[in-house]
């Protein structure tokens, strides 16, 4: 197999076509250049140049040679820049999951920073709960999951994102409904559109303590996959529901959203990596992912 060296060698010979200026364009002496290129030729079992005391001319074989050490020495090239790009986080695939509330905030503000800084970047992104966010970072099957995490796994490590206010889900046509603002409390007889604790721990623990700090302790009778579908189905009058204000922005026909009287509590988003993954894509998303300021109150 021919060498990047042994073909730069042969090109600076067959443009030179004069061993000692092409030795002195490679910074070595001519006797081991001389050597090198009939070893190539012993090598490739092939006369590459027509030598006298003279001159040196290329034969037909060293022509056809020469062209493919051009397109071996650029390939070489290319390689060596596409590495020193991918060390930068400037080229290489990046997978991203995320929870469904993060594709309103803060998601659109950090992979539109991201695209436009590194355009030749592959971004794979995916909507997951946060258990599956989990579980794709430990499986090596994503880079990044912006999921609400509790940082308490030693494999994980967890930056902050955002704390977003929850705010009251309510069917359009509800008697609170007209109202600017409930009380979690009025609530507490209300059926419940719930998201099970098995897809986020923390995120289901975080609404059931704001609940039984008002009192009461909801009934969850009906059971959504995502804040999305959640609110899908409190349109349809199924029940009510808290879910962080920034999700409330494009609102789901028949839904009312109202902040809540009382300190209203608070949800986090986190970005997610592996402690091991030392990857200079997952270190400059974490970078564009600054944490995003709390939202006034509505």
């Amino acid at each position: 197999m021919i060498e990047v060296r042994q073909a730069r060698y042969f090109i600076a010979v067959a443009e030179e076509l004069h061993f000692g200026r092409a030795a002195e364009r490679l910074q070595m002496s001519q006797p081991p250049l001389s050597q090198a290129i009939r070893q190539l030729e012993r090598q490739l079992d092939a006369q590459l140049l027509e030598r006298s005391s003279r001159s040196v001319a290329l034969t037909e074989p060293g022509a056809v040679f020469l062209e493919h050490c051009y397109t071996l020495t650029a390939a070489a090239e290319r390689a060596q820049v596409a590495a020193a790009q991918a060390q930068a986080g400037y080229l290489g695939t990046l997978t991203v999951g995320a929870v469904t509330s993060a594709f309103s905030e803060p998601l659109p503000a950090i992979l539109g920073r991201f695209r436009a800084e590194r355009p030749r970047i592959e971004l794979r992104v995916r909507e997951l709960d946060t258990i599956e966010g989990v579980q794709g970072l430990l499986s090596g099957r994503l880079d990044i999951a912006v999921i609400r995490h509790s940082g308490n796994d030693e494999r994980l490590l967890s930056d902050p994102l955002s704390r977003d206010r929850l705010v009251a889900a309510l069917p359009q046509g509800h008697d609170l409904a007209a109202g600017d603002s409930v009380d979690l409390a009025a609530l507490a007889d209300e059926p419940w559109v719930w998201i099970p604790r098995p897809i986020s721990p923390r995120y289901h623990d975080e609404l059931v303590a704001a609940c039984r700090q008002a009192g009461f302790s909801p009934d969850p009778r009906h059971e959504a996959n995502s804040i999305h579908s959640q609110l899908a189905m409190i349109g349809c009058g199924l029940g009510v529901g808290l879910v962080p204000h920034t999700a409330s922005g494009p609102l789901m026909p028949n839904v009312v959203c109202l902040p809540l009287r009382e300190p209203a509590p608070l949800v986090g988003l986190a970005a997610v990596r592996r402690t091991t993954d030392l990857s200079p894509l997952v270190a400059q998303f974490v970078r564009y992912a600054a944490p995003i300021p709390l939202p006034s109150t509505p």
